[in-house]
């Protein structure tokens, strides 16, 4: 019964602290009541142009090639896709399939973050995607029975005031759309591991540096840096429906209301 009691006081505790209300340090940056940098608001993530004010302007971000690490022996073919006509290999969300994890990131949509002292929370507006996340030590391992998903498996920790987010068990998926002249996607393999970093530079901007390692296309890991901003006039997040506005149901693709005479 004492033992009861004990962990019901715990709870309680715990719950008391992440309701509690942030604060703000000297510099503005919004803090939990433990002290931890607070990520809880609405963002528009690396898929806005940031403009600084309530409203923000989506932009197509994709990964940068300059950014690639030197790919290993007979990976092209793995990492480009060439546009074939089929829309699960060309682009899986004209299917209403969803991005994966590394697509997902940079997705012009905003994105809701809720963190307590266990566990971070991020909801996203594209397709109604969610990360629940926990807290933990830093490089501990992930969980020995996670299976490949599109989001993968994903465990946080703190490095002084940096949130990290470490990602495995991503099944092989879309990298990005990819639009050369004759059309076309990137992919990333079943072996992919992704390392978000994020630090607020002021009040309301963050960044967001993400490492991609994928060991059967490059040689070596790689970092695409990239920006978030918090949007304290936006409420939340939006109704998306992917399927109400689905030109390609079966891959059947029709002719937008703008692509008809």
């Amino acid at each position: 019964m004492k033992k009861h009691f004990e962990l019901s006081l715990v709870a309680a505790a715990a719950i008391l602290l992440a309701l509690a209300p942030a604060s703000a340090d000297a510099q503005g940056i919004p803090r939990t009541a433990d002290g931890t940098p607070d990520f809880t608001g609405v963002w528009a993530g690396p898929g806005f142009a940031h403009t600084g004010g309530p409203l923000d302007r989506p932009t197509v971000s994709r990964y940068t090639t300059e950014n690639f690490a030197p790919l290993q022996p007979g990976a092209e073919s793995i990492l480009y896709r060439e546009y074939t006509g089929n829309i699960r290999i060309d682009d899986p969300t004209a299917y209403c399939l969803p991005n994966g994890l590394p697509r997902q990131i940079p997705s012009p949509y905003a994105q809701q973050w809720i963190q307590t002292p266990t566990q971070l929370v991020i909801l996203y507006e594209y397709m109604h995607f969610f990360r629940v996340i926990p807290f933990g030590e830093p490089n501990r391992p992930h969980a020995a029975d996670a299976e490949p998903t599109y989001m993968g498996n994903s465990i946080a920790w703190w490095e002084d005031d940096t949130l990290v987010i470490d990602t495995t068990h991503l099944q092989e998926w879309v990298l990005d759309a990819y639009h050369p002249p004759d059309g076309g996607s990137r992919w990333h393999s079943d072996q992919l591991h992704v390392v978000e970093r994020l630090a607020f530079t002021s009040p309301t901007e963050v960044t967001y540096d993400v490492t991609i390692d994928d060991p059967v296309i490059f040689t070596e890991p790689w970092v695409q840096p990239w920006q978030m901003e918090l949007k304290p006039t936006w409420d939340g997040l939006f109704e998306m429906i992917c399927e109400d506005n689905n030109r390609c149901r079966g891959g059947e693709c029709t002719a937008s209301d703008v692509q008809v005479d």
